[in-house]
Protein backbone atom coordinates (compact mmCIF):
# COMPACT_ATOMS: atom_id res chain seq x y z
CA UNK A 1 0.00 0.00 0.00
CA UNK A 2 1.10 3.52 -0.95
CA UNK A 3 2.45 6.00 1.50
CA UNK A 4 0.54 8.85 2.22
CA UNK A 5 2.87 12.11 0.81
CA UNK A 6 3.60 15.09 2.08
CA UNK A 7 4.50 17.22 -0.88
CA UNK A 8 6.79 20.05 -0.10
CA UNK A 9 5.13 22.76 -3.09
CA UNK A 10 8.31 25.15 -2.82
CA UNK A 11 7.82 28.88 -2.65
CA UNK A 12 5.25 29.93 -5.09
CA UNK A 13 6.99 29.65 -8.11
CA UNK A 14 5.41 26.64 -9.93
CA UNK A 15 8.82 25.48 -11.62
CA UNK A 16 10.71 25.43 -7.86
CA UNK A 17 8.77 21.94 -7.08
CA UNK A 18 11.07 19.37 -7.25
CA UNK A 19 11.07 16.42 -9.97
CA UNK A 20 9.63 13.78 -7.26
CA UNK A 21 6.87 16.36 -5.74
CA UNK A 22 5.32 16.37 -9.28
CA UNK A 23 5.67 12.93 -10.16
CA UNK A 24 4.04 12.73 -6.66
CA UNK A 25 1.08 15.06 -7.33
CA UNK A 26 0.55 13.67 -10.69
CA UNK A 27 0.34 10.09 -9.41
CA UNK A 28 -2.11 11.04 -6.71
CA UNK A 29 -5.80 10.03 -6.19
CA UNK A 30 -6.58 12.62 -4.04
CA UNK A 31 -4.59 15.57 -2.90
CA UNK A 32 -5.62 17.52 0.45
CA UNK A 33 -4.60 21.72 -0.30
CA UNK A 34 -4.91 24.24 2.77
CA UNK A 35 -6.78 27.41 1.82
CA UNK A 36 -7.13 30.83 3.93
CA UNK A 37 -10.50 32.46 4.48
CA UNK A 38 -10.48 35.52 3.70
CA UNK A 39 -12.67 39.28 4.83
CA UNK A 40 -14.86 39.23 2.02
CA UNK A 41 -15.77 35.56 2.46
CA UNK A 42 -13.78 33.95 -0.38
CA UNK A 43 -10.89 31.82 0.53
CA UNK A 44 -7.02 32.28 -1.10
CA UNK A 45 -5.03 28.89 -1.72
CA UNK A 46 -1.64 29.81 -2.86
CA UNK A 47 -0.69 25.72 -2.64
CA UNK A 48 -4.10 25.24 -4.97
CA UNK A 49 -2.52 28.18 -7.34
CA UNK A 50 1.15 26.11 -7.60
CA UNK A 51 -0.88 23.59 -8.59
CA UNK A 52 -3.25 24.90 -11.58
CA UNK A 53 0.23 25.89 -12.94
CA UNK A 54 1.45 22.29 -12.95
CA UNK A 55 -1.79 21.40 -14.86
CA UNK A 56 -3.03 19.49 -11.75
CA UNK A 57 -6.40 18.33 -12.44
CA UNK A 58 -8.94 20.04 -10.04
CA UNK A 59 -11.03 17.34 -9.69
CA UNK A 60 -8.26 15.51 -7.56
CA UNK A 61 -7.31 18.38 -5.39
CA UNK A 62 -9.58 18.69 -1.94
CA UNK A 63 -9.41 22.12 0.13
CA UNK A 64 -9.94 22.49 3.35
CA UNK A 65 -10.02 25.84 5.10
CA UNK A 66 -7.09 26.35 7.59
CA UNK A 67 -7.65 29.97 9.40
CA UNK A 68 -4.69 32.23 10.05
CA UNK A 69 -4.62 32.70 13.83
CA UNK A 70 -2.51 32.66 16.91
CA UNK A 71 -5.02 30.62 18.10
CA UNK A 72 -4.41 27.02 16.64
CA UNK A 73 -8.26 25.32 18.31
CA UNK A 74 -9.53 25.63 14.69
CA UNK A 75 -6.53 24.91 12.68
CA UNK A 76 -6.15 21.91 14.70
CA UNK A 77 -9.75 20.63 14.22
CA UNK A 78 -9.03 21.12 10.62
CA UNK A 79 -6.27 18.54 10.23
CA UNK A 80 -8.09 16.08 12.52
CA UNK A 81 -10.46 16.34 9.59
CA UNK A 82 -7.45 15.86 7.03
CA UNK A 83 -6.19 13.06 8.92
CA UNK A 84 -9.23 10.95 9.31
CA UNK A 85 -10.01 11.46 5.25
CA UNK A 86 -7.10 11.02 4.16
CA UNK A 87 -7.37 7.38 6.73
CA UNK A 88 -9.95 6.70 5.30
CA UNK A 89 -8.76 7.14 1.72
CA UNK A 90 -5.85 5.40 2.39
CA UNK A 91 -7.53 2.20 3.66
CA UNK A 92 -9.35 1.73 0.78
CA UNK A 93 -6.35 2.11 -1.56
CA UNK A 94 -5.66 5.22 -2.98
CA UNK A 95 -3.35 7.56 -3.36
CA UNK A 96 -2.84 9.89 -0.98
CA UNK A 97 -1.07 13.47 -1.10
CA UNK A 98 -1.07 16.68 1.24
CA UNK A 99 0.74 19.65 0.34
CA UNK A 100 2.31 22.42 1.75
CA UNK A 101 4.36 25.83 0.55
CA UNK A 102 7.97 25.95 0.80
CA UNK A 103 9.44 22.53 2.99
CA UNK A 104 7.09 20.26 4.42
CA UNK A 105 9.28 20.18 7.35
CA UNK A 106 10.84 23.40 7.98
CA UNK A 107 8.42 25.57 10.28
CA UNK A 108 5.24 23.75 7.92
CA UNK A 109 2.55 22.89 10.58
CA UNK A 110 0.82 19.75 8.32
CA UNK A 111 3.42 18.36 10.69
CA UNK A 112 0.87 17.62 13.06
CA UNK A 113 -0.80 15.51 10.40
CA UNK A 114 2.24 13.80 9.61
CA UNK A 115 3.14 13.01 13.39
CA UNK A 116 -0.41 11.69 13.92
CA UNK A 117 -0.42 9.13 10.77
CA UNK A 118 3.26 8.27 11.84
CA UNK A 119 1.95 7.59 15.67
CA UNK A 120 -0.90 5.22 14.31
CA UNK A 121 1.12 2.66 11.71
CA UNK A 122 0.35 4.55 8.68
CA UNK A 123 2.99 5.00 6.15
CA UNK A 124 4.31 8.27 5.38
CA UNK A 125 6.75 9.86 2.99
CA UNK A 126 7.66 13.63 3.05
CA UNK A 127 8.79 15.07 -0.24
CA UNK A 128 11.72 17.75 -0.08
CA UNK A 129 10.85 21.16 -0.97
CA UNK A 130 12.55 24.84 -1.70
CA UNK A 131 12.12 27.04 1.69
CA UNK A 132 11.63 30.89 0.83
CA UNK A 133 14.55 32.04 2.01
CA UNK A 134 16.89 29.86 -0.06
CA UNK A 135 14.79 31.07 -3.20
CA UNK A 136 14.85 34.31 -1.86
CA UNK A 137 18.42 34.22 -1.50
CA UNK A 138 18.89 33.06 -5.00
CA UNK A 139 16.47 36.36 -6.40
CA UNK A 140 18.91 38.24 -4.62
CA UNK A 141 22.34 36.36 -6.01
CA UNK A 142 23.23 36.17 -2.69
CA UNK A 143 25.64 33.29 -1.06
CA UNK A 144 23.46 32.93 1.99
CA UNK A 145 26.54 31.58 4.20
CA UNK A 146 30.07 31.78 3.51
CA UNK A 147 33.24 29.58 4.91
CA UNK A 148 32.73 29.61 8.77
CA UNK A 149 29.74 31.61 8.76
CA UNK A 150 27.04 30.32 10.52
CA UNK A 151 23.62 30.79 9.64
CA UNK A 152 20.33 31.18 12.10
CA UNK A 153 16.53 31.82 11.23
CA UNK A 154 14.21 32.67 13.14
CA UNK A 155 10.62 32.13 13.61
CA UNK A 156 9.15 35.55 13.96
CA UNK A 157 9.85 36.55 17.69
CA UNK A 158 13.02 38.13 17.98
CA UNK A 159 14.55 41.43 19.55
CA UNK A 160 16.89 43.78 18.10
CA UNK A 161 19.68 42.64 20.68
CA UNK A 162 19.37 39.52 20.11
CA UNK A 163 19.96 39.70 16.25
CA UNK A 164 22.97 42.27 17.51
CA UNK A 165 24.67 39.49 19.36
CA UNK A 166 23.70 37.00 16.34
CA UNK A 167 25.16 39.16 13.58
CA UNK A 168 28.75 39.84 15.76
CA UNK A 169 29.17 36.49 16.46
CA UNK A 170 29.27 36.18 12.56
CA UNK A 171 25.82 34.92 12.02
CA UNK A 172 23.72 35.08 8.79
CA UNK A 173 20.42 35.91 10.28
CA UNK A 174 17.31 34.84 8.49
CA UNK A 175 13.84 36.17 9.87
CA UNK A 176 10.65 34.81 9.14
CA UNK A 177 7.25 35.73 9.63
CA UNK A 178 8.32 39.54 10.20
CA UNK A 179 4.91 40.95 10.74
CA UNK A 180 5.36 39.19 14.55
CA UNK A 181 8.35 41.39 15.01
CA UNK A 182 8.54 44.61 12.71
CA UNK A 183 9.04 47.07 15.47
CA UNK A 184 12.24 45.26 16.51
CA UNK A 185 13.34 44.71 13.28
CA UNK A 186 12.99 48.54 12.52
CA UNK A 187 14.44 48.98 15.79
CA UNK A 188 17.64 47.38 14.63
CA UNK A 189 17.93 49.23 11.29
CA UNK A 190 18.01 52.60 13.34
CA UNK A 191 20.66 51.01 15.74
CA UNK A 192 22.90 49.09 13.12
CA UNK A 193 22.09 51.17 9.65
CA UNK A 194 25.66 49.13 8.83
CA UNK A 195 23.84 45.93 8.34
CA UNK A 196 23.25 44.43 4.93
CA UNK A 197 19.13 43.73 5.06
CA UNK A 198 17.55 42.38 2.49
CA UNK A 199 14.25 41.78 2.54
CA UNK A 200 11.71 39.84 0.13
CA UNK A 201 7.53 39.36 0.21
CA UNK A 202 5.52 36.96 -1.65
CA UNK A 203 8.35 35.03 -3.29
CA UNK A 204 8.09 33.51 -6.47
CA UNK A 205 4.58 35.20 -6.49
CA UNK A 206 3.51 37.68 -9.19
CA UNK A 207 3.12 40.13 -6.04
CA UNK A 208 7.02 39.38 -5.17
CA UNK A 209 8.62 42.33 -3.65
CA UNK A 210 12.75 42.92 -3.45
CA UNK A 211 14.23 45.61 -1.12
CA UNK A 212 17.87 45.57 -0.78
CA UNK A 213 17.64 49.38 0.82
CA UNK A 214 17.43 49.19 4.63
CA UNK A 215 16.54 53.19 5.47
CA UNK A 216 13.37 51.92 2.70
CA UNK A 217 12.67 49.51 5.87
CA UNK A 218 12.22 51.61 7.89
CA UNK A 219 8.55 52.25 8.42
CA UNK A 220 7.68 49.40 6.02
CA UNK A 221 4.67 47.12 7.94
CA UNK A 222 5.70 43.90 6.94
CA UNK A 223 2.59 41.19 5.65
CA UNK A 224 2.65 37.39 6.80
CA UNK A 225 4.17 36.44 3.92
CA UNK A 226 7.41 38.24 4.22
CA UNK A 227 11.02 37.66 5.19
CA UNK A 228 14.42 39.74 5.84
CA UNK A 229 18.56 38.47 5.84
CA UNK A 230 20.56 40.29 7.35
CA UNK A 231 24.47 40.32 6.83
CA UNK A 232 27.23 42.25 8.55
CA UNK A 233 28.66 43.99 5.74
CA UNK A 234 32.37 43.42 6.66
CA UNK A 235 31.81 39.42 6.93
Amino acid sequence: MSPIQFVSLGPGEAELITLKGLKALQNADCIFCPETPVRDGHSLSRAADIMLRLDIPTNRIRRFSLPMSKQRTDALNAYDQVYAAALSLHHAGKKVAIVAEGDAGFYSSVHYIYEKLQAAGIPVEQIAGIPAFIAAGARGGLHIASQEERLTVIPGITTAEEIERLIQSQNTVVIMKLSQCTDEVHRCIRLHPEYDYRYFENVGTPQEKYISDGQQLETLRFPYFSLLIIRHNGF
